[in-house]
């Protein structure tokens, strides 16, 4: 189940919200949120809500005695365990079959005979919420916080629906108030500005994120030898557009209903396209997938803090090098993540120097158009058929005739403006009225409710209209 999903918006939300509401008390409003959670994830994935209720029982009490034990070594003990645990269900799940696959081409190579392997069927959100079980070990070792004495809050903080699936990555601190009691932010205002959020974000998805997705679709499914450049150029940019809407989107929409239930999610977006810079991209785009790597990678291998540029510039490297791997267990991911690293390095080296004496205009341009020539390997199945698309992009050919947008052409000139439109200084601020307000007027109330209603039914009109409703991110 997914959030644009005709069942989610008709029954899940409506009745999970009415019910939610209608409960008294913290203690059973808590219970209903993770019986909830537990329902969501199970719709989709049945067989796999055992191993996460077992994992995240198992890792509870790890972490539990590896707090009171009394020796260091103790601690350190337990915490390879809980890591252990939780790092090597990701790897069996989601990079076995890789390792399988990769192992068998070699053995090919030398005429050996291959390894028989069932293949594994990866469940959904795993990356997400394995993440934020190695936070909640990690921050407890390091003393950042206490660990839970209560059982099925922790429970709640790993399973809780609206981040589930897709994120944000949530350190358990940043909630650890909201989870125990959020009374204080169950106000009316939230609960508008909460569902404005999530229709804003679901709208993101619906109208503008699945119309480049069908058109990306399209294209990229030319054969290369009818390929002309500007047709491949245009297929790189609306697959740009549609994984920025899809997954910002998702986003909005997991802050909007974190928002409606009392929970203040991080922030997951910032406009990453008009950054001048890759270093700025990544400080914009998926900040709390950026906000882990950084802590719990980045600075335990030295970070900025190390004595030769050849080590930081190693480091750099190997953190998106991780990044790639985490999206997927494929080279076209892990050569996404040595391409983002390399001009991360570029930029350290000479780079950001050079877009400082350009101007700010040309870096956007320049850092948009690196940005998108990577996310044709990301969305690549092979590594192969990334270079294979990459290079139509630069070898002219005389005879390419331009690939008409298919009714959709009005959409990508607004995913344009969307992209873009906080480098407009009277637009900006169009922004901060929607998204970044703590409280809203009875005069806003109206406006907020009239339009999240207005988006919410030409959505759930879109999506019953067409079958066609995908998500990039659910397979992470």
């Amino acid at each position: 189940m997914i959030f644009s999903s005709t069942i989610f918006l008709v029954y899940f939300l409506p009745i999970f919200l009415l019910i939610y509401f209608l409960l008294k008390g913290k203690k059973i409003k808590n219970a209903f949120l993770l019986l909830s959670s537990i329902l969501f994830y199970s719709w989709g994935a049945p067989k796999f809500i055992f191993a996460i209720l077992a994992t995240t029982t198992l890792d509870f009490y790890l972490v539990k005695i590896m707090s009171n034990a009394s020796h260091e070594k103790h601690k350190k003990l337990f915490l390879i365990l809980s890591l252990f645990l939780n790092v090597g269900m990701l790897f069996y799940f989601k990079y076995c079959n890789f390792f399988i696959e990769n192992f068998n081409a070699l053995l090919g190579t030398f005429g050996s005979k291959q390894i028989e392997w069932t293949k594994i069927v990866l469940p959904i959100g795993i990356s997400f919420y394995t993440f934020e079980s190695l936070t909640y070990v990690i921050d407890v070792y390091r003393g950042v916080h206490k660990p839970l004495k209560n059982f099925w809050q922790y429970q709640m903080y790993i399973l809780l629906f609206p981040k589930l699936i897709a994120g944000p990555i949530i350190r358990y601190h940043e909630i650890s108030d909201h989870i125990e009691d959020r009374c204080i932010n169950e106000s009316l205002d939230s609960k508008i500005s909460g569902f404005m959020r999530f229709t804003l974000g679901l709208s993101k998805k619906v109208l503008i994120a699945n119309v480049m997705a069908a058109e990306a679709d399209r294209i990229f499914s030319i054969p290369l030898n009818d390929l002309g450049t500007s047709t491949a150029w245009l297929g790189m940019l609306a697959y740009t557009f549609q994984i920025y809407f899809d997954f910002s989107g998702y986003s909005d929409m997991a802050i909007g209903i974190g928002k409606m239930i009392g929970f203040k999610f991080p922030e997951n977006f910032d406009n990453p396209y008009t950054s001048s810079s890759i270093t700025e991209f990544w400080r914009r785009w998926h900040m709390t997938l950026g906000n882990w790597m950084r802590n719990y990678l980045y600075i335990p291998l030295g970070g900025n803090k190390v004595n030769s540029k050849l080590r930081l510039y190693a480091n750099l490297w190997l953190v998106f090098i991780a990044s790639g791997f985490w999206h997927g267990a494929s080279w076209a991911f892990i050569f996404w993540g040595i391409y983002h690293g390399l001009f991360l390095v570029l930029e350290r080296a000479f780079l950001l120097k050079l877009y400082s004496k350009i101007g700010k205009f040309p870096s956007v341009i320049i850092t948009f158009i690196l940005v998108a020539i990577g996310w044709v390997f990301f969305r690549s199945t092979t590594l192969a058929d990334g270079w294979n698309y990459t290079k139509k992009l630069f070898l002219l050919k005389s005879s390419d005739t331009f690939y008409l947008l298919n009714g959709s052409s009005q959409l990508f000139y607004i995913a344009v403006l969307f992209s873009f439109f906080i480098l407009i200084p009277k637009l900006n601020k169009l922004q901060d009225y929607f998204y970044n307000r703590s409280s809203i007027s009875p005069s806003q109330s109206i406006i907020f409710s009239i339009l999240s209603v207005f988006l919410f039914a030409v959505c759930l009109g879109a999506i019953s209209s067409s079958g066609f409703n995908p998500f990039i991110y659910f397979r992470f």
